[in-house]
């Protein structure tokens, strides 16, 4: 298989509200848009990867997590917060180095918010 390009695919149960989530509270980037303007489709640039947010579901997603990596976890913690996004688990310091922080997306998706300390691995080529 020779993969060129590839996405997270989102169907939400409100599709509006979970633009406003991602394009507006959580700031994502917009790759591309599709579809009538009552129920358009959008492609949000997710670090090195894409997350499209389109289409309608009964319920909500089962089983899906994202891992997003920042600068400055406390920084996004407080951002957040103010913004009334919910936070299951403030940012902590993990016994593998990473400072995570959980919240979730208007449909109960979890989302891991990671920043890589400037000690970590993750920071430097051990090559």
């Amino acid at each position: 298989m020779d993969v060129l390009s590839s996405r997270v695919l989102l169907r939400p149960t409100d599709l509006a509200r979970s633009h406003v989530f991602y394009g507006d509270v959580l700031g994502l980037a917009v790759y591309r848009e599709f579809g009538p303007p009552d129920h358009r489709g959008v492609v949000y640039f997710l670090g090195n990867g894409l997350l499209e947010v389109s289409g309608h579901a009964q319920q909500p997603p089962v089983g899906l997590e994202m891992w997003l990596q920042v600068r400055n976890v406390a920084r996004e913690h407080e951002r957040l917060a103010d913004a009334g996004v919910t936070v299951t688990r403030p940012p902590q310091r993990e016994p593998w180095g990473l400072v995570e922080m959980w919240i979730e997306d208007p449909d109960g998706v979890r989302i891991a918010v990671v920043e890589g300390p400037e000690d970590h691995p993750l920071r430097r080529d051990q090559r």
